[in-house]
C-alpha cells in the first residue's frame, strides 16, 4: 500500500472549519466580476453569445452514440456533445456581461437538452472496469462518472449557480419558470454524480494500489464544484463530509505516482489536465473550507509540480512534448497564475502572466474553453495578470529522474532526452528520443500522436505508426540485407526501460547517458548504449549537439539511427562511413559510422497532427557500418532550401 499523506491537511481543514460550505464558491460566481471586465472584452463575450443564439443545439443521435462500439470512431457523437456545452458557456458569459435577459431562453434549452441526455459520459469511456471494452450503451440506472460527466455536472451547477438570481428575478421574461430548470440540475447532479460517487467506486477514485492518471483531479475537481456549488442543505453533514476525504484520498493517490521532481510523465500538454487540476482540487477545497489548506502549497512535491510547465517551454508557444503530448500545450491562464502565486513562484507567475497579455482579446477569454470554472478565475485575476510584472529568466537545466527526462539549453538550442520506460500513462515506444530546437524553431521533432479512436486504446495501440520507436529520434535495428525501415523496434510496458541511466548537468555541457538493449528485448541486440551531449554555446558563437550510439549485436543484425525533421532534409555529402544532411535552413547533422542515409515522407493527413504539423514530415534513416556511429548537429550550413 502506498502511503497517503496531505489527506492530513485536509482533515485538520475540516476540523477547524467546522465542515465544509459553497459561500467561497459563491464569491467566485459573481455574475458582477464579468460586468466590471473591459468594454472590449464584454463585446467579445456579447459577440459569442450572439453567434451561439444562431447556432441550432446538435442532436445527439443513437447512432452517432454507438458508432464507437462498431467502428471506433469518437469523433461524430463528441463534436455534437461538445457544442451544446461551448454553446451554453458562451450564452451564459454573454448573459452576465450584458444581464438583459434575451440569452435566457436558449440558456434554458441547452440546460434541458444536456439534463434528458441519457448519459453524460461519452461512448468511449461507458464502462465500469479499467481497461475493458465499453459498453455499447448507457445504463440510466447505474451513471458512469468519467470526465465528462464531471465536467457537465460542473457546467450545469455553476450556471445554476452564476444566474440564480438572474433567473428568480427574470423568469417571468421567459417562455416558461427557468426556476424549476435549477431543481432540475440538482436533481441530475444527485442522481448522476452525487449517489454514484457516494454508493459505486470508480477506478479513478484510486485504492492505495493501482496508478492512476489525470482523471484523478480532473473528475475530483469538477465534482467537487459540481456538489459544493448547490444550495445549503443539498448535502448532509455526513455526505460533505464524506465527499472531502474521498476527495483527499483519491488525491492522494494521484500524488502517489508522481516523483518527487514533479514531472508530469503524460507530457506537457497533459498539464493543465493534471497540475492545474490539481491545483483546481485543493483550490475549490480551500475555498469549501474557508481557505484552510494553505499547508497543502508549501509541500516540495506540489511546488515542484507547478515549477515543471516553465522547464519545458521552448518558445513561440511550442513545448518540449512526449508520450500522446502535443507541442503546442496551450496558452497559460489563471490558473498557472494563481497556482504560481500559491506555491510562491514567481517566474512561474511573470511567465503565465506574459503568455495572457501576448493573446488576443478572444485568447485571454479562451473562448473555446468548456469549463466556466476556469472562466471565472480568470476574470478574477483578469487585471492582476495584466499589471504582473515581466520576467525574463531561462529555465535552467533540470534532470527529471522520476521520468528519465532532461531539458537542457544554452543561448541557442533547447534539448530533451527522453530516457525512463516505455510504460508510461500515454506512451510512445521512445527511449532515448531526442528533440532539438534552434533558434525556437524545431529541428528534431517527436510528432505526437493522431486523433484518438478504439485503436488507440486498445490491444493494438502500438500498430499506430506515431506510437512506435521507427518514427522516433532514436535507435532501432535491421536484419540481413533488409531495407524499407527497421524490423527490431522498441517493445512496450515498464520492463522495457533504460538501464545505467547517467545524467550529468554542468555550465558548459550537459549530457545523459544510457543502456537501451532493454527496450527492445530482442536477443539479436546484445547492447545499445545512447550519449547526447549539449556542448553549449554564446549568443555570438552556437553550440552543438553530440549523439553518440555503440551497438552490438548478433551477426546479420545492426543499428539504424531514425531523425525526424518537419523541415524538408537533404544529402549534402555522402561517402564511407560520413553522411552529412541539411535540415532545412537550419542546420546540419554530420553522421560519422554510418553505411548510407535514405530520407521518406511522413504524410500528415490527420486533423489532430496537423495542428502541431501543417504539412508533410520526414523520416532520416541512417543504417550503421559497424559498432559506433557519432551524430553531430550543428547549425547553419544547412540546405537552404
Amino acid at each position: 500500500m502506498r502511503t497517503r499523506s496531505l489527506c492530513t491537511i485536509t482533515r485538520d481543514a475540516l476540523r477547524h472549519s467546522g465542515g465544509c460550505d459553497g459561500s467561497g464558491l459563491s464569491a467566485l460566481a459573481d455574475a458582477g466580476i464579468i460586468a466590471r471586465l473591459p468594454a472590449d472584452v464584454r463585446e467579445e463575450l456579447l459577440r459569442l453569445g450572439d453567434r451561439a443564439l444562431e447556432e441550432e443545439i446538435p442532436m445527439l443521435r443513437l447512432s452517432d452514440y454507438t458508432e464507437f462500439s462498431r467502428n471506433g470512431n469518437r469523433v461524430h457523437f463528441e463534436d455534437r456533445y461538445f457544442a451544446r456545452r461551448t454553446q451554453l458557456v458562451r450564452l451564459v458569459l454573454a448573459q452576465c456581461a450584458e444581464g438583459s435577459g434575451r440569452f435566457l431562453d436558449r440558456i434554458g434549452d441547452l440546460l434541458w437538452a444536456i439534463l434528458e441526455e441519457t448519459s453524460w459520459c461519452l461512448p468511449a469511456h461507458n464502462t465500469y472496469v479499467r481497461d475493458t471494452a465499453p459498453l455499447a450503451l448507457p445504463d440510466p440506472a447505474r451513471p458512469v462518472i468519467d470526465l465528462f460527466a464531471a465536467e457537465t455536472a460542473q457546467l450545469l451547477g455553476l450556471t445554476e449557480l452564476l444566474l440564480r438570481t438572474q433567473l428568480a428575478d427574470l423568469c417571468a421574461r421567459s417562455s416558461f419558470d427557468l426556476s424549476a430548470v435549477g431543481k432540475r440540475v440538482e436533481d441530475e447532479i444527485r442522481r448522476r454524480i452525487l449517489v454514484p460517487y457516494l454508493t459505486d467506486h470508480f477506478w479513478w477514485m484510486g485504492d492505495g494500489v493501482q496508478s492512476l492518471c489525470n482523471w484523478t483531479p480532473w473528475i475530483t475537481q469538477n465534482l467537487l464544484l459540481a456538489l459544493y456549488s448547490r444550495r445549503d442543505g443539498f448535502l448532509t453533514a455526513e455526505e460533505a463530509r464524506r465527499v472531502m476525504e474521498q476527495a483527499a484520498l483519491s488525491v492522494d493517490d494521484y500524488l502517489a505516482d508522481y516523483g518527487a521532481d514533479g514531472c508530469c510523465n503524460e507530457g506537457a500538454f497533459y498539464y493543465g489536465h493534471s497540475g492545474l487540476c490539481l491545483f483546481g482540487c485543493y483550490d475549490v477545497m480551500d475555498r469549501i473550507t474557508g481557505g484552510r489548506m494553505g499547508a497543502v502549497w508549501e509541500q516540495p512535491l506540489v511546488r515542484n509540480i507547478a515549477a515543471y510547465i516553465v522547464r519545458m517551454y521552448v518558445g513561440n508557444g511550442r513545448y518540449f512534448n512526449y508520450s500522446d503530448a502535443s507541442p503546442y500545450a496551450g496558452v497559460r491562464s489563471a490558473r498557472d497564475y494563481l497556482f504560481a502565486l500559491r506555491t510562491g513562484n514567481k517566474a512561474y507567475a511573470a511567465f503565465a502572466a506574459a503568455d495572457f497579455r501576448a493573446q488576443t482579446v478572444a485568447g485571454r477569454l479562451v473562448s473555446g474553453e468548456r469549463n466556466l470554472y476556469y472562466h471565472l478565475l480568470q476574470f478574477s485575476a483578469w487585471e492582476e495578470m495584466e499589471q504582473y510584472p515581466e520576467g525574463s529568466e531561462q529555465p535552467e537545466d533540470a534532470w527529471f529522474e522520476s521520468t528519465g527526462l532532461l531539458t537542457a539549453r544554452d543561448a541557442h538550442w533547447a534539448l530533451a532526452v527522453k530516457a525512463g520506460h516505455n510504460g508510461d500513462s500515454h506512451n510512445h515506444n521512445d527511449i532515448g528520443s531526442v528533440t532539438l530546437y534552434l533558434d525556437r524553431s524545431p529541428f528534431l521533432i517527436d510528432l505526437g500522436v493522431e486523433t484518438y479512436t478504439a485503436k488507440t486504446f486498445s490491444g493494438r495501440r502500438y500498430e499506430i505508426w506515431t506510437m512506435q520507436s521507427a518514427y522516433h529520434n532514436t535507435v532501432n535495428f535491421v536484419t540481413g540485407d533488409a531495407r524499407g525501415g527497421p524490423e527490431i523496434l522498441q517493445r512496450d510496458g515498464s520492463e522495457h526501460a533504460a538501464e545505467e541511466v547517467r545524467c550529468i548537468l554542468g555550465e558548459e555541457k550537459t549530457s545523459l547517458s544510457m543502456e537501451m538493449a532493454r527496450a527492445y528485448a530482442d536477443p539479436r541486440v546484445k547492447s545499445c548504449r545512447r550519449t547526447v551531449c549539449l556542448e553549449k554555446g554564446t549568443e555570438e558563437a552556437p553550440g552543438r549537439v553530440c549523439v553518440t550510439d555503440h551497438v552490438t549485436c548478433e551477426p546479420g543484425t545492426r543499428g539504424i539511427l531514425t531523425y525526424m525533421t518537419c523541415e524538408e532534409p537533404v544529402i549534402l555529402r555522402q561517402e564511407t562511413g560520413d553522411v552529412t544532411i541539411g535540415v532545412g535552413a537550419l542546420g546540419t547533422l554530420r553522421v560519422t559510422g554510418a553505411a548510407g542515409a535514405e530520407i521518406g515522407v511522413c504524410p500528415v493527413t490527420d486533423p489532430r497532427l496537423k495542428e502541431a504539423w501543417p504539412h508533410d514530415c520526414y523520416r532520416i534513416l541512417l543504417p550503421l557500418a559497424g559498432e559506433e556511429a557519432v551524430t553531430l548537429i550543428l547549425a547553419g550550413g544547412g540546405s537552404g532550401t
